[in-house]
């Protein structure tokens, strides 16, 4: 627990990793919070691209913005402050990162550090806590959860990913009613291929475009299935002979049976993850050669976690609970904690926040579970749909003028440093 100070101390925000359609949630809820509490915390400083801003003396004062604008992020996708893909390296490989953390957050008197991302920055979010520990300087390190893919373990689920599994889910649905229309003389096989290194928590919600009053034939490929092209091709040729076309859904991370992703393009990003080149090129590919159908297929990328104007509304509600909470976890003492989301009932749908020990979060990645897939490894099961349907429910439309949504740009005014030493990433 920190130590007791009756002076206001700042706190620190960042974003990290990938962003959203809901980070920005988060991040008003935790500064419309942190707002209420002056007595508490000061201001609100956030990290020019992430945490690159905290190392590099770059920050941002939130206090310059207006209400109306801090209130705007809740409908603003991607990341107002600006993110990055930067691991910081274990304690014991680059000591010298974590204490500069320290550095600079005491020159700004910073005594709470937010972290909004997934699985690396709640590793992070940990080693800050440890150290500022051993320096003996009071911080409190509370993780917000985020990630499209759903893969962090304990929370029921993570915001972006609601609203990334819906825009799925339609897209699909949509782009197979085209097919449908075509395929007497023209495309039988779509394929789309959305996001999911290893777990194929997005992959499935691309199931829920076929329900029991709109059938539509659908083969979804997860990395946790390892990837068996005479079987598939077996299911997409039945499927297209019963309906006349038919649906493919494919992980980025679909792997075959040696362990190889299907799209693996030989190079590394800066988290050290395999860069993939395109799964989607790959399968339709084969669909041509082996079966010689004609086909399309798209690749969701950015559309996917940047569509803030099909969010799901519960993927928003939670979001900005999350933010919201963390502050407040802050105040009462928590320390190197994530809030988390724990679903009450499926039926009808009800939550609440829980918390959990950084400890168990950090550096452990949640896979879909083998009974949320069907035996044959091609489609969702009833259960899994049970989980699914609750995250996508609800519309939360941004403003609009003319025709296009209006989100806010901050004017993200700049701190002024305080260290004459200046820090390389």
């Amino acid at each position: 627990m920190a130590k007791k100070t009756s002076k206001p101390r700042n706190a620190f925000y960042a974003q990290s990793g990938g962003v959203t359609a809901v980070i920005n949630a988060s991040a008003c809820g935790l500064i419309e919070t942190a707002r209420k509490h002056r007595t508490r915390i000061g201001k609100v400083y956030a990290g020019r691209n992430g945490i690159i801003g905290a190392l590099t003396e770059d920050l941002i004062d939130t206090s310059r913005e207006s209400a109306a604008a801090i209130r705007a992020l809740r409908h603003t996708p991607a990341g107002a402050f600006g993110s990055c893909r930067y691991k910081l390296r274990s304690l014991e490989e680059n000591r010298a990162e974590y204490e500069r953390l320290i550095e600079v957050f005491a020159a700004h008197d910073i005594g709470y550090f937010f972290y909004n991302g997934g699985g690396d920055s709640a590793d992070t979010c940990l080693k800050v806590s440890q150290l500022s520990r051993q320096l003996d300087y009071p911080i409190q390190a509370i993780h917000v959860p985020k990630t499209v893919d759903n893969d962090l373990p304990i929370t029921d689920n993570c915001p972006g990913f609601g609203s990334v599994a819906k825009y799925i889910a339609v897209s699909t649905r949509e782009a197979s009613f085209d097919v449908a229309s075509m395929a007497k003389t023209s495309t039988k096989v779509f394929v789309i291929e959305v996001m999911g290194r290893h777990a194929g928590w997005i992959a499935a919600a691309g199931g829920l475009a076929s329900s029991a009053d709109c059938e539509i034939p659908l083969v979804i490929l997860f990395p946790e299935i390892p990837f068996d092209q005479p079987r598939f091709l077996k299911r997409v040729e039945a499927l297209v002979k019963k309906f006349g076309y038919c649906s493919v859904v494919v992980s980025e991370g679909v792997r075959n049976a040696e362990g190889r992703f299907l799209a693996d393009a030989g190079t590394t990003d800066a988290f050290g993850h395999a860069q993939l080149g395109g799964a989607a090129p790959v399968v339709a590919q084969m669909v041509k050669d082996e079966l010689g159908l004609k086909y399309h297929w798209a690749v969701a990328d950015y559309l996917q976690r940047a569509a803030r104007h099909l969010a799901s509304k519960t993927d928003v509600d939670q979001a900005y609970a999350l933010g919201k909470v963390a502050v407040q976890l802050a105040l009462k003492g928590e320390n190197s904690v994530m809030p988390t989301v724990e679903r009450v009932s499926s039926q009808p749908y009800r939550w609440k926040i829980g918390v959990a020990p950084l400890s168990k979060v950090a550096n452990v990645e949640k896979m879909m579970p083998r009974n949320f897939i069907t035996r044959d490894g091609f489609g969702i099961t009833p259960r899994c749909r049970e989980y699914l349907e609750p995250l996508i429910r609800g519309e939360d439309y941004p403003p609009y003028k003319n025709g296009m949504p209006r989100y806010v740009r901050l004017k993200n005014a700049p701190v002024r440093r305080k260290l004459s030493a200046r820090f390389e990433v």
